[in-house]
């Protein structure tokens, strides 16, 4: 069994940092290792694409980071520490600054505030402007973007404790500790912010919901279900964020399944066998699953019946997809992003970045989608 994703194991993560074996599996090496990427054919597009702005924030390191939509800007990170703050459209820097330590996750914002995770387990919070507001010390590495909602800022680190802070102050407000299985993937769950509640990605391939005000949880449940005799055929988390639409929440887990949940009880919608490490994406009809041997397959969003399979970009190390229009975009491994016909899946463009991994999820910004790249370039390609 080939996994491209870096394994840790909760509680001697120091040790196994540093076993080369497991660095062999670095998810973010320019190259896939094992088997062989899928060549790239000509394309004689049916839609146009261009590259509308970039801008460079910074190479993300061993990290992942999303950019984030605050009203008609985008806020984006980089490893060394850098945070800007563009105009979506135009990409105009409307500042930057340095956070004053190297940067492990982010950006979450909910318009007012901007966090992210620092170095040694520091999150950090700024306003809109850029100023620093607080920071507190959690317990352990952070690799998941933090929520920011109802004026709570939401962090999980690594060892699964999810911590809750007043945005404005940085006050403890609760904290929820889970226990975590003994072996993991190294990424980044998502957690996203709907009303009163944020969704969080867990290891084991569960999703929990909690109150933000108090931590409470509504409901947990198993999105995908481990099985096998050793516990590395066992491993099943779940590595993009979940995604909310029309009361439900749809994600997909590796080597589990993909499905929608009823938002409010956690009641399984539909869900089907499938693998992948990274985000779905979903529309008014389809959710849209990468999987770790780089098909891209639609599901109907109501039955989660198969709608169409392209598996012409294998092994190409997909990243979470984005529907916008009549396409279906997912970036790979090389900094191509590659658009799909989101009702058979054919082929419709591609466009290039930089030629580094995007790993992030991708954003939909008025008329632009957004990628970041490992290398730290922050595209957005305008569909016309």
């Amino acid at each position: 069994m080939r996994i491209s994703r870096k394994l840790v194991g909760v509680g001697v993560l120091a040790l196994m940092t540093g076993c080369s074996t497991l660095n062999s599996l670095n998810p973010f090496a320019s190259k896939p290792k094992g088997n062989q990427p899928a060549p790239l054919v000509d394309l004689k597009g049916s839609m146009a694409v261009r590259t509308a702005w970039k801008l460079d924030v910074g190479k993300s390191q061993h990290y992942q980071f999303t950019p984030a939509l605050a009203g008609n800007t985008v806020v984006v990170a980089g490893g060394g520490g850098e945070i800007v703050r563009a105009e979506a459209e135009s990409g105009r820097q409307l500042w930057r600054v340095k956070a004053g330590m190297d940067l492990t996750a982010g950006v979450g914002t909910d318009g007012n505030v901007i966090a992210v995770g620092g170095a040694k387990g520091m999150l950090l919070a700024f306003d809109m402007d850029g100023k620093p507001l607080w920071k507190a010390q959690l317990s352990s590495e952070i690799l998941s973007a933090p929520a920011v909602g109802q004026g709570i800022v939401v962090a999980r680190t690594i060892d699964n404790r999810i911590v809750g802070y007043d945005a404005a102050s940085g006050q403890k407000k609760w904290t929820v500790q889970r226990a975590a299985p003994p072996l993991t993937l190294r990424l980044a769950p998502g957690m996203v912010v709907h009303d009163k509640d944020v969704i969080i990605a867990q290891p084991g391939g569960k999703l929990l919901s909690l109150l933000l005000a108090t931590g409470a949880p509504r409901w947990e449940i198993e999105v995908g279900v481990a099985r096998g005799a050793t516990e590395l055929e066992r491993v099943t988390d779940i590595g993009g964020a979940p995604v909310i639409i029309d009361g439900d929440v749809c994600a997909v887990s590796y080597q589990g399944r993909a499905g929608c949940f009823d938002l409010l009880t956690g009641s399984a919608r539909w869900t089907r066998d499938t693998s992948s490490e990274v985000g779905v994406a979903v529309d008014q009809r389809f959710v849209f699953v990468p999987d770790d041997k780089g098909a891209l397959s639609a599901y109907a969003r109501d039955t989660g019946t198969s709608a169409w399979k392209n598996d012409k970009l294998a092994f190409r190390r997909l990243s979470t997809p984005v529907s916008y229009g009549r396409a279906v975009a997912v970036g790979d491994y090389q900094g191509y992003v590659h658009f799909l016909s989101r009702e058979d899946g054919a082929f419709l463009a591609r466009a290039a970045t930089d030629g580094s991994a995007i790993v992030a999820s991708p954003l939909v910004a008025g008329s632009h989608l957004i990628f970041q790249t490992q290398n730290g370039t922050v595209t957005a390609i305008a569909v016309e």
